[in-house]
């Protein structure tokens, strides 16, 4: 029987827990993407409430391309130093911590005028209207050598793993869906050919760091039309887990996907959480890497049925640990009262520059 709070090995990694902290945007760091006090602070909460691994928000692996302000940067050496002083604060509470590293493309409204969007395709993005430049060869093996210098970085700077994000509509997730993939080269078509670019940055980091940690971040599905489909994920999945993926990590839906995207409101009962859970129980069914799921999961029962009852090994949250840092050490000291989270979404709201990202604790830390 799986228990939540109770060591566990993944590689190369030892978990105090089963819990992870998914990546989430926080809008904290310095806009060239330079870690500030305020962003430390936060995963500083973060690895004292008790949560077995910590994936940052995503960081830039170019530094000329931020979907969104605030974002950390991962584009040069000079990031290294200041990312040590993170992971071994993070290190003495016995927690670990992985860094997730993309491209966002044209899912995107910041300085859309200012700078040149990658794509697979010149096809607006369904969410935001923004459409991209269709990439070449030249500039698809730019974007791989990118990721493989980001992942050494991120080695360097002496963190536990590096998540590559292929989901949720930005780039990697845009050439795995036909909607916004329709190259007629060996990158698009076929999902063989539209997993080829995903395989290239995957390789270059395996290249770069050995048996280092990678894990991957992909969608179930994208839940709109003409979007990647489950058959597909499973694909992908499969074909990772050959490679030697060591996580893989279930998400789903975009920005365009209505009610169904990552990061549904109104969770206000048990029913209502864990809606990935069923895509990442048959993959888990059918690969041997480790799988971890995230989405609107929010109690201890909750989890532990998730955990005993599928082949899944790791459970992720962001928002209710954004709300309340402390919540796995209140589980773990007996207390399995409701979660503060209201599933609101106010965290993704625009708020001024260095707010805490929770409307529920818009003062925490945060005012000098």
């Amino acid at each position: 029987m799986k228990k939540i709070f109770e060591r566990t090995q993944i590689g190369k990694m030892s978990l105090k827990n089963r819990l992870v902290r998914g990546a989430t945007w926080e809008n904290l760091a310095e806009y060239d993407g330079r870690m500030t006090e305020k962003l430390s602070t936060l995963y500083g909460e973060l690895a004292q409430g008790g949560v077995g691994m910590i994936i940052t928000g995503y960081a830039f692996v170019m530094p000329d391309e931020q979907p969104n302000p605030g974002m950390m940067g991962i584009s040069d050496d000079k990031f290294i130093e200041q990312y040590k002083a993170l992971t071994d604060m993070v290190h003495e509470h016995d927690c670990r911590i992985a860094m997730q590293i993309a491209y966002g493309g044209s899912q995107t409204n910041y300085r859309v005028d200012e700078r040149t969007i990658w794509g697979p395709s010149e096809i607006p993005d369904p969410a935001f209207g923004v459409t991209p430049v269709p990439m070449t060869k030249a500039e698809i093996n730019d974007l791989v050598i990118a990721y493989g210098n980001a992942a050494q970085r991120v080695e360097a700077a002496g963190f536990d793993g590096v998540e590559i994000h292929a989901a949720h509509g930005y780039l990697l997730s845009q050439f795995l869906t036909p909607h916004t993939n329709r190259r007629t080269d060996e990158y698009g078509g076929s999902i063989e050919n539209r997993s080829r670019i995903l395989v290239e940055v995957y390789a270059e980091i395996r290249r770069r760091v050995g048996d280092f940690p990678v894990f991957l971040k992909i969608n179930a599905e994208d839940f709109i039309e003409d979007g990647l489909t489950f058959e597909d994920s499973m694909y992908v999945a499969k074909l990772f887990d050959t490679l030697g993926i060591d996580i893989l990590d279930i998400s789903g839906g975009t920005f365009a996907s209505g009610k169904k995207i990552p990061c549904r409101g109104k969770i206000s009962g048990p029913e209502k959480e864990a809606y990935h859970a069923q895509y990442a129980a048959r993959i888990a069914e059918e690969v041997s890497v480790t799988v971890l799921v995230s989405g609107g999961i929010r109690t201890p029962q909750v989890i532990e049925n998730v955990l005993n009852t599928t082949g899944i090994q790791l459970v992720g949250m962001a928002r209710p640990l954004l709300a309340e840092p402390e919540l796995p050490n209140r589980w773990l000291s007996g207390d399995e009262g409701s979660p503060k989270c209201i599933s609101c979404n106010g965290c993704f709201s625009p708020k001024p520059k260095g707010s805490y990202p929770c409307v529920l604790r818009p003062y925490v830390a945060f005012e000098a």
